[in-house]
């Protein structure tokens, strides 16, 4: 799941991260590069905490609702890609039946987006869920 991140900076301080879908994560760095690799790290535990909790997972939405926000109005826009299927505590491997042309627009879309089957299938069931409650 890709998660628009803001990064912002004063003139007394690192760049800072803000992730507008994932309330209470923050990071910082150094330089821009740094900030968008340190927002990576925390937006993983983040999700982690939330997946420990049971929680549902916050579907990651399009910069373009939060650019004009008085938040984010002078940060720059970026996005971190996390993999769901690499946060979970424990994989199980299952064994599910799904129409050959459905699996196969599943592969294609997953490796024209550099997803794998697993991890795209796992996004898609979180944000489901997500919306479905």
């Amino acid at each position: 799941m890709r998660y628009p991140i803001a990064i912002h900076k004063d003139e007394t301080s690192d760049y800072g991260v803000t992730f507008p879908d994932l309330p209470g994560c923050f990071s910082a760095g150094d330089t821009i590069e740094e900030a968008i690799i340190n927002a990576q790290e925390a937006a993983e535990c983040h999700i982690e905490g939330i997946l420990l909790d049971s929680e549902p997972v916050p579907v990651a939405t399009g910069i373009v609702k939060h650019k004009e926000k008085a938040d984010y109005q002078d940060g720059v826009w970026a996005l971190v890609d996390v993999d769901l299927s690499k946060l979970s505590l424990k994989s199980k491997r299952v064994n599910v039946t799904i129409p050959e042309r459905i699996l196969n627009s599943i592969d294609y879309y997953a490796k024209k987006h550099g997803e794998t089957r697993s991890g795209l299938l796992t996004q898609a069931v979180t944000e489901y869920m997500a919306t479905h409650q």
